[in-house]
């Protein structure tokens, strides 16, 4: 009972970083496709501004993610990170230097500075969860089992490739969404309806690359394609769908502010789907979650301590988010710094 109970709030914070981790990477692979210098420089300075005050405060998801796997699951941790230990290192090293590229380019003096670490930045955003993607499929279509070796097929298979490419698209939808919604709160009016359309864009590529993702899993992960077409699977699969529709409706319309809700959902109906699918699988069909589970006491010890992270991370991450979605986060200007100044009481 207590390792299902685990099973679900590792579920659970995989879609917190799938949405809350994918819209930061979304913000980069839009920066990727912005164009040249002159192009790029207004699509990019909405990014720099929408992203600085919350940036990277999303990788708590994937800290929570890693210390439930090798704390609750540490076969299923083993059995990851043998098996897929060179995507998951180009996706850390992808986090690094995302990270590391975004805080630098700002700050750098020289024009040829800025334009590397900002390819930097970008390039990492699209790799990084392409890599956490295929890792996916891999355990998803039943690649990792004991008797698996760290080999190319392990990843580099059907269901991971258009894992890593749903990956990709999920983060591009939720990126421009937040985005268009940002150009507003910026009274950028141009960039509202420039996101607003690669948004479009983008869920149509997703909603393709599902149905042909579910097509593929038929013959190549049967046990999760069963899974996503019947019972709880096919629930949150149809609430993916209608999240989908919403998002694209709520984006058509003038302002299109609410179209983050649904798009949130739709990448956090998937995950869930996936999850669901898999059951009563970690990794179909080798490895069940009572097997995985580690020893009861220490189950029984990180519920509590989940109990707790989410008590104090959750409020604190949605009272940031509520802060920077109505402006109250904004950077000080010169003339907040002058004497007398908007920043100083008078």
């Amino acid at each position: 009972m207590i390792a299902g109970v685990i099973a679900v709030v590792l579920l659970l914070a995989v879609a917190a970083y799938a949405c809350g981790g994918g819209t930061d990477y979304g913000a980069g692979f839009w920066d990727l496709t912005a164009g040249g210098a002159e192009r790029g420089r207004r699509p990019r300075w909405l990014i720099d501004h929408a992203m600085e005050p919350v940036w990277e405060v999303n990788n708590v998801w994937l800290i929570f993610v890693l210390v439930i796997m090798w704390t609750g699951f540490p076969v299923l941790f083993q059995r990851v990170f043998t098996t897929m230990w060179l995507p998951l290192a180009l996706a850390a090293v992808g986090i690094v230097l995302r990270g590391a590229g975004f805080a630098l380019r700002r700050p750098a003096r020289r024009l040829s500075g800025r334009r590397l670490y900002g390819a930097v930045f970008a390039v990492s955003s699209l790799l990084t969860p392409f890599f956490l993607g295929a890792a996916a499929g891999g355990v998803a279509s039943g690649r990792v089992t004991s008797a698996a070796t760290a080999s190319t097929d392990a990843w580099a298979n059907p269901t991971s490739l258009l894992f890593g490419l749903l990956a990709v698209a999920a983060t591009a939808v939720l990126g421009a969404v937040f985005l268009a919604a940002d150009a507003r709160r910026f009274a950028a009016p141009d960039l509202h309806g420039y996101f607003r359309r690669r948004a479009l864009g983008a869920l149509a590529v997703l909603a393709v690359l599902a149905v042909i993702t579910l097509v593929v899993t038929h013959g190549d992960a049967p046990h999760v394609w069963h899974g996503l077409t019947h019972g709880v699977g096919l629930f949150f699969v149809v609430v993916a769908a209608l999240c989908t529709l919403a998002t694209a409706w709520l984006l058509t319309r003038s302002s299109g502010a609410l179209s983050r809700v649904p798009a949130v959902g739709v990448v956090a109906s998937a995950v869930i789907a996936w999850g669901m699918a898999q059951r009563p699988y970690l990794v179909p069909t080798s490895l069940t979650v009572a097997e995985g589970a580690g020893a009861h006491t220490t189950l029984r010890w990180l519920g509590l301590v989940s109990l707790v992270a989410v008590v104090l991370v959750v409020p604190a991450v949605a009272l940031l988010y509520w802060l920077d979605t109505h402006g109250e986060l904004e950077g000080l200007t010169d003339a907040d710094l002058r004497p007398g100044g908007a920043g100083e009481e008078s």
